[in-house]
C-alpha cells in the first residue's frame, strides 16, 4: 500500500528481512549440496536414490550446517517479530537502519564463520554483536508497551 511505502524504517526493515531469509535459504542449499557431496541423507529414499541405505547417516559436515540453519531460526526469527513492531514505534530511520544493518552484517559474518570453520571467538562474536540491536528494540518495545500491561 501507499501508506506502507512512506514508512521507511519499514521498507528498510523489509529489506534487510529479505536478506536474512535469503541467507537463509542459502545455508539450505549448502546442507543439500555437503549431503550429496558426504552421501549423508537424512531419509532413506533419498539414501537409496544415492547409492544405498548405508549412506542414511550423520556426517560431521552436515550436522555443523544445520546447527548453522537453527542458529538462524533461533535467532533471525526473533528478529522478524522485534524489527516489526520496533517499526511501529515511529524510531528515527537512520537509528533504525543501524540496528538492522548491525543484525544483518553480524546474523552474514556469524554464517560464514560457521560453515568456514573461522578461528573462535569470531562466530561468537558475531552472535553477540548481533544479539544487540534485538535486545535494543525489546527493551524499546517493552518501554512503549509498558501503560498497556
Amino acid at each position: 500500500s501507499a501508506k506502507m511505502m512512506e514508512n521507511k524504517v519499514f521498507l528498510s526493515f523489509t529489506f534487510y528481512s529479505t536478506i536474512l531469509i535469503l541467507k537463509m535459504y542459502v545455508v539450505a542449499i549448502i546442507t543439500g549440496q555437503v549431503r550429496l557431496r558426504k552421501k549423508a541423507f537424512a531419509n532413506p529414499e533419498d539414501a537409496v536414490r544415492n547409492g544405498g541405505l548405508q549412506f542414511c547417516r550423520q556426517d560431521p559436515d552436515v550436522e555443523r550446517c544445520l546447527r548453522a540453519h537453527r542458529n538462524d531460526m533461533e535467532n533471525i526469527f526473533p528478529f522478524l517479530f522485534l524489527g516489526a513492531i520496533y517499526s511501529l514505534l515511529d524510531p528515527s530511520p537512520t537509528v533504525a537502519r543501524i540496528h538492522f544493518l548491525i543484525f544483518c552484517v553480524g546474523r552474514i559474518i556469524h554464517t560464514i564463520a560457521y560453515l568456514l570453520r573461522l578461528r573462535a571467538p569470531t562466530r561468537s562474536l558475531a552472535y553477540s554483536v548481533a544479539q544487540l540491536p534485538c535486545f535494543s528494540m525489546a527493551l524499546q518495545i517493552l518501554l512503549a508497551t509498558t501503560p498497556y500491561w
